[in-house]
């Protein structure tokens, strides 16, 4: 429950005290983000209503949350899942958190938090699942920017555990807190980032890392294939055990500096993305979904390659199981 309490709180603070079954959420966008996004909230016991205007795609949808539901080993939470064509058919007094998982454009992102600014009661927090775009620029204009802020996921949502919390300029730290506890709640892990950047934090990391190894394909170093075996079976291999800053403690501070001095002048610093990929880019080539990205695809390879990439990924979330946060 999201309570506003004009006496405790400063004007224009939010005061929440809540827990997952106290808590009613609106996730807008019912594509594979939204669903999975809706299905995070509704393993942790939230009551979840997902909006999704196409017709096709919201026939999907219960299909859809049973599977997942029952593949999380929370089926007796189905229930709390539900559907609607449209915002105008939510009941709103009930909202206490409303989650964005719309199209990645500045311009309908912007559209729709307008419309949630009068949708929406004053107390209810609006979260945005942008993967780039600062929040506080989504919530330019609005009269309630204080408890607008960034909930983005990783796909798929319902198997990588981390979310960020992502303060806006005009975001209210309360609204920040307690957001990540209801995330812990639902059995993610939260990281808050508490400056409103382009890629926040976790998508600068792997840019910073995609920008160095498109860079080093296109200077001849190495092939495309080599790149996914150096991340996979040698640094990135260590991820899942410990993270850049405590590695850097097992092996030394003092060695990693060293390397540093050595390689940091050498990396890539272009503003401009790497020639392998923007001639992919210019030439229609995007992954599975047109046959060919990096490497060609059909209907057979797609399947395998996700049938693959899932399996991994629950096995690497066996793993870390019990550094997560235990859902009740």
């Amino acid at each position: 429950m999201w309570i506003f309490n004009e006496k405790s709180a400063p004007l224009g603070e939010y005061v929440m005290l809540f827990t997952p079954a106290e808590t009613k959420v609106v996730v807008v966008g019912g594509g594979t983000m939204g669903a999975d996004v809706a299905a995070v909230c509704a393993r942790g016991g939230c009551a979840v209503q997902v909006v999704e205007p196409t017709t096709e795609r919201r026939a999907l949808l219960p299909d859809y949350f049973v599977n997942t539901m029952t593949e999380l080993g929370y089926e007796n939470r189905i229930h709390l899942l539900s559907v609607a064509g449209s915002l105008e058919e939510v009941d709103w007094s009930e909202i206490d958190l409303v989650i964005e998982c719309v199209p990645e454009r500045i311009d309908i992102k912007r559209e729709l938090f307008a419309k949630l600014e009068k949708y929406a009661k004053p107390e209810a927090v609006l979260a945005s699942n942008s993967t780039s775009f600062p929040i506080s620029e989504i919530a330019e204009g609005l009269k309630t920017a204080a408890r607008m802020i960034g909930l983005h996921f990783f796909m798929p949502a319902h198997l990588v555990p981390c979310v960020e919390v992502v303060y806006g300029a005009k975001t209210s730290p309360l609204v920040g807190d307690s957001l990540s506890r209801l995330m812990t709640a639902c059995g993610m892990v939260a990281v808050t980032v508490k400056k409103d950047l382009p890629g926040f934090l976790a998508n600068r990391l792997q840019h910073a890392l995609s920008r160095e190894a498109f860079s080093m394909v296109d200077e001849g170093i190495c092939s495309l294939e080599d790149i996914d075996k150096a991340v996979r079976f040698g640094f990135g291999f260590r991820y899942i055990a410990a993270g850049p800053a405590m590695q850097r403690d097992h092996a030394g501070l003092e060695v990693h500096a060293a390397g540093g001095a050595k390689i940091y002048p050498s990396l890539n610093n272009s503003p401009n993305i790497a020639k392998c990929l923007s001639d992919r880019v210019a030439s229609g080539k995007f992954g599975m979904k047109t046959g060919e990205g990096f490497f060609p695809w059909t209907a057979e390879t797609i399947k395998a390659e996700r049938d693959r990439y899932q399996e991994a990924l629950r096995a690497g979330l066996k793993i870390i199981q019990k550094e997560l946060p235990q859902i009740k």
